[in-house]
C-alpha cells in the first residue's frame, strides 16, 4: 500500500473523527493533514491494525490540539477581565449564537472530553467497545463505564429539552434566559 492508497482509505474517517471531536471544520481539516504528517514520518507498514492505529493518532492529535485550545481561551478569558466590560452584545456575535448547531451535536460537545471520546469512537466510528479501550489506552470496564456515562448525559438533556417543549417553553442555554411561548404571555 502506498502513502497514497492510505490516505484515500481513511482520510474521511480521520477526518469525520476530527471534526466530531472539535466541531469545527477548518480546524478538523487542520489536524487531519497533521495525522496524517504524522503517521507517514513513522513506520506506518509495519502496523498490524492500521484503522485502530491511526485513530489513536488522531484522537490523541485531537485532544492535544483541544488542550492547546484552551489554553489559549484561557489567556484570552484573563486579558477580556483586564478591559473594560461592554454592557451590550455586538450584532455579530448574537446572529452567530442564533445560528448555534443542531442541539444533539451540541450536547455531544459538551460533554467531558474523555466520555465524548469515547462515545465518537464507539458510535461515530463505529469501533468495537475493545478497539475503543485499545484507541483510548483504557481498561474496557472503564470505556464501558464512560460510554455509560455519556449516554446517561446525553438522556438527560433529551428529557429537559422535551419537558421544556411540551411545555411550550424555549430555554436559551446561551444566554440562560427562559423565552415563554406568545401562548403564555
Amino acid at each position: 500500500m502506498t502513502e497514497k492508497e492510505l490516505f484515500e482509505m481513511y482520510n474521511k474517517d480521520v477526518y469525520r473523527t476530527c471534526y466530531y471531536m472539535l466541531h469545527h471544520a477548518q480546524n478538523a481539516e487542520d489536524v487531519c493533514h497533521d495525522v496524517f504528517i504524522t503517521v507517514f514520518r513513522q513506520d506506518w507498514r509495519k502496523v498490524d491494525y492500521m484503522k485502530t492505529w491511526l485513530m489513536k493518532i488522531t484522537v490523541n492529535h485531537c485532544l492535544n490540539f483541544m488542550k492547546r485550545e484552551h489554553a489559549s481561551k484561557q489567556r484570552e478569558k484573563r486579558l477580556f477581565m483586564l478591559t473594560p466590560q461592554r454592557t451590550v452584545d455586538p450584532v455579530d456575535e448574537v446572529a452567530q449564537h442564533a445560528e448555534e448547531s443542531d442541539l444533539w451535536e451540541q450536547w455531544v460537545q459538551e460533554l467531558p472530553e474523555k466520555i465524548r471520546s469515547a462515545i465518537l469512537l464507539r458510535y461515530m466510528n463505529e469501533f468495537s467497545l475493545s478497539e475503543t479501550a485499545e484507541t483510548l489506552e483504557v481498561p474496557l470496564g472503564t470505556v464501558k463505564s464512560r460510554i455509560y456515562k455519556g449516554i446517561r448525559l446525553l438522556r438527560k438533556k433529551w428529557e429537559k429539552a422535551s419537558k421544556q417543549h411540551q411545555k411550550g417553553e424555549v430555554y436559551s442555554e446561551t444566554y440562560g434566559r427562559k423565552i415563554v411561548s406568545s401562548s403564555e404571555k
